[in-house]
């Protein structure tokens, strides 16, 4: 019933040693022995988007590798950087696409932008994560979102950056017992709505981040667990007897699975 609780505890306890198992592994570290060696030998973006394995490898550690085909959207992020509020990247609502372009600044740096600590060990360390969250994810995609989670979670400043990610949206739904469906309505409502309910200075603590992350793990659990059986009284209760029922009483849903979080 609690295995997403079980593995997440597992992995987090100490994530140092849960990352180096993965640097540990073969091809990972086969790949990130290229990266480094081969790295600093790109001068130019276009270099960079003609090396594959150093490209494809770049977009993988963060979180971008289902648009490594994308390369003329990526050449555009690149030549513009982040300097300023009107580059592309920064008026993109996924994140994902500033911090690749700040990682890799050949708009501000020119030819040293492959020399910076964020293009070479710092990539090579979110390598490392996102392979992780991957491998969890090919076992249990709620514990995937579970670890995806606990690392954007400090960086949640408005509603608005959690509705713009699809995983930390379900997530929230799924920590607070509400539909899937909301996400159709309108979207300062489905703000308003998590505003309402969490306090988002509260996810500048890791202290509240794991219990959140607990609850969720709970609610994810319980709802696959049960996803066969349409009949449950627990199920109906978790995912919303109807779509016209936006929230539901998340104390009710923990105590029907015997667990207690503190909000």
């Amino acid at each position: 019933m609690l295995s997403t609780i079980a593995d997440y505890t597992r992995l987090t306890t100490d994530m140092s040693k849960s990352l180096t198992q993965v640097e540990q592994q073969p091809d990972v570290s086969r790949d990130t022995a290229y990266y480094l060696a081969n790295i600093g030998k790109v001068k130019s973006i276009d270099d960079f988007l003609n090396n594959y394995k150093l490209y494809s490898y770049a977009m993988k550690a963060f979180g971008l590798d289902d648009m490594i085909y994308a390369k003329a959207l990526m050449r555009k992020v690149l030549t513009e950087g982040v300097a300023t509020s009107n580059t592309f990247a920064n008026k993109l609502s996924d994140s994902r696409y500033r911090e690749f372009a700040a990682a890799f600044n050949f708009a501000a740096l020119g030819a040293n932008a492959t020399q910076s600590t964020a293009a070479t060990s710092g990539t090579t360390s979110q390598y490392a994560t996102q392979t992780l969250e991957q491998d969890a994810g090919d076992q249990n995609e709620g514990l995937r979102l579970a670890l995806y989670f606990t690392r954007k979670a400090a960086s949640i400043t408005s509603p608005y950056q959690i509705l713009a990610d699809k995983a930390l949206t379900q997530v929230v739904q799924t920590a607070e017992g509400w539909s899937s469906m909301i996400s159709s309505s309108d979207i300062d409502m489905q703000a308003k709505m998590i505003t309402d309910k969490i306090n988002l200075a509260d996810f500048k603590d890791p202290t509240k981040v794991t219990k959140f992350v607990q609850r969720f793990a709970a609610m994810w659990d319980a709802t696959q667990a049960q996803s066969d059986s349409s009949t449950n009284p627990a199920l109906v209760l978790i995912t919303g007897a109807s779509t016209s029922s936006a929230s539901l009483d998340t104390d009710m849903l923990t105590t029907l699975q015997n667990i207690k979080f503190s909000r």
